[in-house]
């Protein structure tokens, strides 16, 4: 049995409704119709707290999503986020290589066509946000890894460390100065080559 049907067989054994559930578990009515459509996934702490409430072990409540929560990581991340992510960073590079030559031998145009190049980078970052969300990854991440014994204490660092905001902003203005150090780099050396080759 998989875990949306799980809670909503114990929610039912016991007389709850979606709403009652919900607030016994510090989450919203529709959170709980999400889980039980299978819809998302439960977080290690929400998990716990279902647990607690039904009077089950953790084990019991996720009984049968174990090795499919494995098989989730192991498939869906590993060949969705490796294809994407190769593709990301492949585009990460040409961006930030991409601007010094395009706006050298092409003036405006380059300029333009490193725009859409950009564009293109960040439209597949979106990409990459989207998959995280729609294969709940970090809730999945969590949840084998308290199967495996780690700490929750560990986990909720991670979390944590993930959940900083500032991190994407530091991670933007340092590839934008990166960007800006290796355009100006390039450009000094195309005028450096365009000088010799006119005194030669």
């Amino acid at each position: 049995m998989e875990v949306k049907e799980q809670i909503r067989a114990y929610r039912s054994s016991l007389g709850l409704s979606q709403e009652e559930l919900a607030a016994a578990v510090y989450v919203t009515r529709q959170t709980v119709s999400n889980w039980e459509n299978g819809k998302s996934y439960p977080d290690i702490q929400s998990l716990l707290r279902l647990s607690a409430l039904y009077g089950v072990s953790l084990d019991q409540l996720i009984k049968g999503d174990a090795e499919r929560m494995k098989e989730k990581i192991n498939d869906d991340e590993i060949r969705a986020f490796n294809r994407l992510s190769n593709v990301f960073a492949l585009m990460m590079v040409l961006s930030l290589l991409a601007w010094a030559p395009l706006a050298y031998f092409l003036h405006w145009w380059g300029m333009a066509l490193a725009v859409i190049l950009f564009a293109f980078t960040f439209f597949l970052a979106l990409r990459v946000e989207k998959e995280k969300k729609k294969y709940d990854i970090q809730s999945y991440k969590e949840i084998v890894a308290f199967l495996e014994g780690r700490r929750l204490d560990e986990i909720s660092k991670a979390q944590e460390v993930a959940k900083r905001p500032y991190q994407k902003v530091l991670l933007t203005l340092g590839s934008a100065a990166l960007a800006a150090v290796l355009t100006g780099g390039l450009l000094w050396l195309f005028t450096l080559v365009q000088s010799i080759l006119n005194t030669g």
